[in-house]
């Protein structure tokens, strides 16, 4: 699929009708979905036949996204209420309608606490998440990619902010034991004023799109 297409897509994904603070809810702007799926699509892995996890997938644009590309596809997140417009979007961004059902299902639970069971039967190719930056609770987004790091087979994608770069790079290596970690694409999320405390109309956040390889767990 053509990126154009992609992104024209996934603008029809419904955002969060009333985004919590506290889960630092900020839709996945369509612009940078579309990029995101787009590379991991014709450049990595690809997503025909692969299973995906998307970690705090909120309204269900990356996980969607990748299942109008041919994964199967297992959507987490806290919130039962960015649930509710994730299935919502699962019906009405299907590209086949009635005739193919888009192999996507939802899961409420917490990415942070996930049983030991489930830690256990969670397994897939790929993990893409964009999780929360860290700026209500500090060092949110690293344990996301922790417990990816503990999913994924072979690659997991994510966004972070660029400012913390050097960081990330070091903790995913040492401390994580990712394989390779390399920065893809530098994004501008143009965050809109989404809570009251939030001055401008529209705000420019320069994030990386990462990509961290998997060792062989065999």
């Amino acid at each position: 699929m053509k990126l154009k297409d992609l992104q024209s897509l996934l603008e029809d994904c419904k955002p969060f009708e009333d985004p919590k603070v506290e889960l630092e809810q900020y839709t996945t702007r369509p612009h940078i979905a579309s990029h995101i799926l787009h590379a991991i699509d014709n450049s990595y892995e690809g997503f025909v036949g692969t299973t995906v996890v998307d970690l705090g997938c909120g309204c269900g644009a990356l996980g969607v996204g990748a299942a109008i590309l041919g994964a199967h596809v297992l959507g987490i997140d806290i919130d039962e209420d960015a649930l509710a417009i994730a299935q919502e979007n699962r019906e009405e961004m299907n590209p086949w309608g009635e005739d193919e059902a888009l192999s996507i299902d939802f899961v409420r639970a917490n990415v942070l606490e996930l049983s030991p069971g489930m830690r256990d039967r969670l397994k897939a190719d790929v993990v893409i998440t964009n999780p929360p930056f860290g700026t209500r609770a500090k060092g949110v987004d690293m344990e996301f990619l922790r417990v990816a790091s503990g999913i994924a087979t072979s690659a997991v994608y994510s966004l972070h902010k660029t400012s913390t770069r050097s960081y990330i790079q070091r903790h995913a290596l040492k401390t994580l034991g990712f394989k390779k970690a390399q920065v893809v694409a530098e994004l501008r999320y143009d965050l809109p004023k989404t809570y009251k405390f939030h001055k401008k109309a529209c705000t420019d956040i320069a994030v990386d799109f990462w990509r961290f390889e998997v060792l062989s767990k065999q």
